[in-house]
């Protein structure tokens, strides 16, 4: 799966919700605090954490490339 962003970058909070794998911003926190998502195939905890053109993540075992 891919996304697509317009901006330099998206938070990774934002990410999982506009792949639409988590539905709310407070999911999101808690999916990543509890260390199940992965980015660029390690554990990141940081909701805020930045993503970039070409970065993927990881959650319930989907993997989503940001474009």
């Amino acid at each position: 799966m891919e996304i697509t962003i317009k901006d330099e970058f998206i938070k990774l909070g934002q990410a999982l919700k506009l792949a639409g794998l988590v539905g709310s911003g407070v999911d999101a926190k808690f999916v990543i605090q509890d260390g199940q998502v992965k980015v660029n195939g390690e554990v990141d905890t940081r909701r805020g954490k930045k993503l970039y053109s070409g970065d993927t993540f990881e959650f319930n075992g989907e993997v989503v490339t940001v474009k």
